[in-house]
């Protein structure tokens, strides 16, 4: 018998009755007052009746309107009830937490192509891990970046990476020279400052990085130090020195050509750690997690085939 029911016309219906116009039930539903009025003489001709009295200045309901629309907008909100709480008890939300460099340089930019529907993502951005977890009602996730994390999370590799200097194309046109490591002496070395952990610790800097390119014995300090990443970007982008950056978080920027890599790759060092996708070691994940999950690994596989 459901099946049956004109639910559409009903609720067209219900509406203009509320308003006792079809030209306001119209703006309400943002469809034609005719739109309306055709709804509503489907609806009479399933009852065998009039619901409304029309006359040159509008409608009003007539006795059969008035004992429809009491029932109708009762069962309406029973259904509106119902729905509320089925979304309530089956919705399903997902938090991810992040450091804030991979969120705000490679996350961010990519995270719209991900279709959460009527599910909630949340990114939190943190430096700290968050113990991932699998919930019925929210789900939590992390990256990070870093060596393989320790037993009892599974961890999965998202991205390697390397690391170059990078400056602002009118530095490298007005000069000096940046075509060998060396001549960097004679430029001022931006860096970040890592968040203190042990981990941080042993991330490379600029001596590790000349190390590399085979310049040891170049004498370059640093000359101005940053404690968050996009600080360091903001200024090699005004062109104000050199940073040390990871291709993951400057290669939008690259493309761009806001910044350049004035080696190219020829001293792209490879980095000790790697970006991971950390998941609850035991348990299934809800669909919004996994569709999440498999979205952010064709994410990383495309980003890879590209550098």
């Amino acid at each position: 018998m459901i099946e049956r029911l004109p639910l559409n016309a009903l609720r067209t219906f219900a509406i203009a009755a509320r308003h006792e116009s079809f030209k306001r039930a119209a703006a309400e539903l943002g469809v034609t007052p005719g739109a309306v009025s055709r709804q509503v003489k489907r609806l009479e001709a399933t009852l065998g009746g009039t619901l409304f009295e029309r006359g040159a200045h509008g409608v009003r309901l007539n006795a059969a309107g008035r004992r429809l629309a009491e029932h109708v907008n009762g069962h309406l909100a029973g259904l509106a009830t119902a729905m509320a709480k089925a979304r309530q008890d089956g919705g399903e939300a997902l938090s991810v937490s992040v450091p804030p460099s991979f969120v705000q340089h490679w996350l961010m930019p990519r995270l719209a192509g991900f279709d959460a529907g009527e599910a909630e993502v949340a990114i939190e951005v943190s430096p700290s891990l968050t113990e991932p977890v699998w919930q019925a009602g929210r789900s939590r996730l992390a990256i990070r970046c870093g060596p393989k994390p320790a037993l009892g999370i599974e961890a999965e590799r998202l991205l390697a990476d390397t690391l170059f200097p990078v400056c602002a194309p009118s530095l490298l046109a007005a000069g000096p020279p940046l075509a060998q490591p060396a001549d960097l002496a004679a430029h001022t070395l931006l860096h970040a400052s890592w968040t203190p952990g042990a981990a941080a610790t042993s991330f490379p800097g600029w001596r590790e990085w000349l190390d590399f390119a085979g310049a040891d014995a170049v004498d370059a300090p640093v000359h101005r130090r940053y404690s968050l990443f996009s600080l360091v970007l903001d200024q090699a982008i005004a062109g104000r020195g050199v940073a040390l950056a990871t291709h993951t978080v400057v290669a939008d920027r690259l493309a761009s050509g806001v910044l350049v890599a004035p080696f190219g790759d020829r001293y792209a060092m490879p980095s000790p750690f790697d970006y991971w996708l950390l998941r609850p070691a035991t348990g299934s994940p809800p669909p919004l997690a996994h569709r999440f999950c498999e979205w952010l690994r064709l994410e990383a596989r495309a980003f890879a085939r590209s550098a």
